[in-house]
């Protein structure tokens, strides 16, 4: 989760991504005005020392990581799917605000950002995360955090069709379908599915997709825009969390006590997962660079299957491990060579990378 981000060696998530660093199109600061707020400028780094990044990027890992498991503990207390989405954006929003409030800096003030910011959390926000904890009420975490990890690639795909000066060469084609394949074999497919196997992974697929199409507008309309990272993934949370607001009450009704160890569950997975994990992740990008950043979106798998099997005794199939496997071969295959670009990320994570971004930043 989530919301977790990522994408051609950017750092899209998210909310909670980086995608608002920097931008090609970003206006120049006016003395006095815009200059209050910085631009964030991240560079590629030569040669980090590990020891500077290496307990930010295992913690950020970590957290991602263990988004599908709490939202596999609030799931089973009985809290439907949208509220779960509610809650974590809800969360989210106060932490980055609390953030904000520290810095002393504030939100856009543009109707055009809000408008951008509004279709932004629709698609990393709020339809992904209510389709993920919906997909975990009919599927493992352990799956559900399998499939998440084809994010980057549904985000290579929409690029490709939303982003001109981006080509579709052999290299990305290959991966595309390595990772296809990959999903097939998580899902056994050979074996036949369910009803409910094959409901459940529709419905992680959908919040791939939408993570997909989000980072992609928000590289070609959102990223660029006036205000500092932490401001407009703020804002982002907020329309995300008034979006969920109308929207959940009208589809399950009013939310009710779902006991400690959920509660416990979904304010971590907003406070942390959605909140915390995107200042770790900006932290990330800057002192180890994006290339080394996006490649958290490797190992959040293996923290997903970790708190699946041993805290929650899910079972772990051959086929899902050679599977992740695949997915993440298909990732790597469909990474763009090394050409530097502006960091845009966000993230459960999900959601926040380069073609690997995880849940992110506002993913997983």
């Amino acid at each position: 989760m989530a919301q977790s981000c990522r994408l051609l060696d950017s750092r899209l998530r998210p909310v909670a991504s980086s995608h608002h660093l920097a931008g090609p199109n970003r206006p120049t600061p006016r003395r006095g005005v815009d200059s209050v707020q910085k631009p964030e400028v991240v560079a590629e780094s030569t040669g980090p020392a590990p020891a500077r990044w290496i307990a930010g990027f295992l913690a950020l890992s970590l957290i991602w990581g263990a988004s599908f498991a709490l939202i596999k503990v609030a799931v089973n207390a009985e809290v439907p799917p949208i509220w779960v989405a509610f809650w974590r954006c809800l969360f989210g929003a106060l932490t980055l605000a609390a953030i904000l409030a520290v810095q002393r800096s504030g939100l856009p003030r543009d109707r055009a950002t809000w408008g951008h910011a509004l279709v932004v959390a629709l698609f990393l926000n709020s339809m992904p995360f209510a389709l993920l904890a919906f997909g975990e009420t009919q599927v493992s975490s352990v799956l559900a955090g399998v499939i998440n990890a084809t994010t980057p690639l549904t985000t290579l795909f929409f690029v490709l069709l939303l982003v001109p000066q981006e080509q579709l060469t052999s290299r990305r084609l290959v991966g595309l379908f390595t990772g296809f394949c990959g999903v097939l074999v998580v899902l056994g497919i050979w074996q036949g599915l369910g009803d409910a196997t094959l409901t459940g992974a529709a419905a992680c697929l959908g919040s791939t997709l939408c993570y997909g199409a989000g980072f992609a507008y928000t590289r070609r309309f959102f990223a660029g825009r006036q205000g500092s990272a932490v401001a407009l993934s703020t804002t982002q949370l907020i329309c995300a969390t008034a979006e969920l607001a109308i929207a959940a009450p009208l589809m399950a009704g009013a939310p009710g006590w779902p006991g400690r160890p959920a509660a416990a569950s979904l304010l971590a997975l907003g406070a942390l997962g959605t909140g915390v994990a995107y200042i770790l992740n900006l932290r990330l990008i800057r002192e180890a660079g994006p290339t080394i950043a996006s490649t958290v979106t490797y190992v959040i798998p293996v923290w997903s299957t970790l708190f699946g099997t041993l805290l929650l005794s899910e079972p772990l199939s051959w086929n899902t491990a050679a599977g992740a496997v695949l997915v993440v071969a298909g990732v790597l295959l469909a990474r763009a060579p090394g050409r530097p670009r502006p960091s845009a990320s966000g993230t459960s994570g999900p959601p926040v990378a380069s073609v690997a971004e995880p849940e992110g930043r506002l993913r997983r």
